[in-house]
């Protein structure tokens, strides 16, 4: 899914997640919510010689990022974004992509991964973001149409709409950010506006 709706800029996105994530020489890096494995692995490629966690709660997704091309250098492993199985100060970054529009509770897992980031540690994220109008008109129309030609599943593109519309703006995932204690917060859009990277430190 996330391949068709960014006409294949994600792992281009991807790999500057971990470049942001500005991981020192033989640092860990946790991508929650893996998924495919596509931040990982860029963070694994990128880092020869770090300590990358793929985690996810979705066994099929981990089997299919393990089995790709390089998944060795990676670490897959079962875990709850609620509850990372992690002592505090485990990671120097932890990244993640799409992964707040899909929990209920933003503030306690932006608060659980600046709990196992070391001081000075990175996060970085990757999200959809409301776009401004005339864009927005397109998101309404392109997505669902994507759903039902490319994907063939019309349910899970029209949620996607509906939730990349409905979900927070920049300023108010930075507001949440700084709450639960994290510093040095910047944003950037990607893809019309309908996309945004953020980057923060602990401390």
């Amino acid at each position: 899914m996330n391949r068709v709706m960014t006409l294949g800029r994600h792992a281009a996105w991807s790999r500057e997640v971990a470049a942001l994530a500005q991981l020192p020489p033989g640092g860990a890096l946790l991508d929650v919510a893996t998924g495919s494995g596509v931040i990982a692995l860029a963070a694994a490629r990128r880092y020869p010689g770090a300590a990358v966690h793929g985690v996810d709660f979705a066994a099929r997704m981990l089997e299919a990022a393990a089995a790709k091309p390089g998944a060795s250098a990676v670490t897959w492993q079962y875990a709850d974004a609620y509850d990372l199985p992690f002592a505090d100060g485990s990671f120097d970054a932890v990244t993640h992509g799409y992964l707040l529009r899909n929990v209920e509770d933003v503030e306690r897992v932006l608060a659980e991964q600046h709990r196992v980031l070391k001081p000075g540690g990175r996060v970085v994220l990757l999200e959809t973001c409301p776009p401004s109008f005339p864009v927005a008109l397109g998101v309404r129309v392109v997505i669902p149409l994507l759903g039902r030609l490319v994907a063939g599943d019309r349910e899970s593109y029209d949620y996607l709409q509906r939730s990349t519309l409905g979900f927070m703006t920049p300023p108010r995932v930075a507001a949440i950010l700084r709450r639960v204690g994290f510093t040095a917060v910047e944003s950037r859009k990607r893809f019309l506006g309908t996309q945004m990277i953020i980057s923060a430190r602990k401390g």
